[in-house]
């Protein structure tokens, strides 16, 4: 089968499509042919040598994906083959067949099409366990998340406003600000204008979570916007992993600060977190209230100009590679 590898890290030409052998499904596992995988921030970070899988794990990329499953493996059922599905991996997406545990599979949203599916997995069970399960976000409160023309950004903001909250976002265009405004950001500050702490300030929020893709460079400005017993939760380090934290000021506020990341979390866990985010989100795809939001899709053998694109922070949306 095609799949693509980084054999030596580096930029988007590092990135290899090979001929590599079929995966076996093993006990509790599926065999999924793949019609399309959705392209995220961390596979560029894996590209580059700075998020390596976890130890076992495929060296192939892609953290989700779409497809059919083909064959099953010890102690699942044989009616799971045909089913058309998405899958949370830890690894694999890009590749013509991936196997994965069954508890990480979901069906099909009514009325989505195969490929945008392929966009759906990694990013709603990031937002659903980051902002609900561990932020414990409610309605009535305010949330922030940065980045939000991103893949995680226009899905956290549309599922925090299906839940009740009042949402802020930060941008870097106007045409982005005004995406997140159309779906449905109550306050959208551009970080190239502005300081997003001041602008809170001047519109008098405080946030109760925030979402945080960038990191160090974002701390100390994430702990001042928080409210009282606000909860800080980062998942991502674009903008590094070393900064100063002010102890004082989270004590004076009773915040929390959270670092998570989904790929290393055992099977059980993940198996957890897709069946209470398809419970609760997928419905909100079914009638309209969310929506996916896809820049791009590719073919597999352009994926060094997807990754080009995810590091030019040029889109909006998903970016997804197609394999049929």
């Amino acid at each position: 089968m095609r799949a693509v590898v980084v054999n030596e890290p580096g930029g988007p030409d590092a990135l290899e499509v090979v001929d590599a052998p079929i995966p076996e499904p093993g006990p509790g596992e599926v065999l999924i042919r793949v019609s399309a995988a959705g392209v995220n921030r961390a596979d560029v970070m894996q590209r580059r040598g700075l998020y390596d899988p976890p130890p076992g794990s495929t060296r192939i990329l892609g953290l989700e994906c779409s497809g059919e499953i083909t064959a099953v493996g010890e102690g699942v059922d044989d009616g799971q083959v045909g089913r058309q599905v998405a899958a949370l991996l830890t690894g694999g997406g890009y590749a013509e067949y991936v196997s994965v545990p069954l508890g990480q599979v979901a069906p099909i949203p009514a009325g989505i099409d195969l490929v945008t599916a392929a966009g759906l997995m990694e990013t709603y069970s990031t937002v659903w366990s980051n902002v609900f399960v561990i932020g414990r976000l409610h309605p009535g409160e305010t949330f922030l998340v940065h980045g939000g023309s991103s893949g995680i950004g226009t899905t956290a903001i549309q599922l925090a406003k299906a839940f009740g909250a009042t949402v802020v976002t930060t941008v870097g265009t106007a045409e982005k600000a005004q995406l997140c405004r159309d779906l449905g950001a109550d306050h959208v500050i551009n970080y190239r204008d502005e300081d997003f702490v001041d602008a809170m300030r001047a519109a008098d929020l405080k946030a109760d979570v925030i979402l945080d893709i960038i990191g160090a460079k974002y701390l100390g400005q994430n702990v001042a916007a928080l409210n009282t017993a606000g909860r800080l939760v980062v998942i991502g380090l674009q903008g590094g992993v070393k900064g100063e934290l002010n102890l004082g000021a989270l004590l004076a506020k009773r915040a929390a600060v959270t670092a998570t990341s989904l790929r290393a979390r055992p099977v059980e866990e993940k198996t957890t977190i897709v069946q209470q985010m398809t419970e609760q989100a997928w419905p909100l795809l079914e009638d309209g209230t969310v929506k996916p939001i896809v820049h791009a899709t590719m073919d597999l053998s352009q994926v060094a100009e997807a990754h080009r694109i995810m590091e030019e922070s040029s889109h909006s949306g998903k970016i997804l590679l197609t394999l049929v």
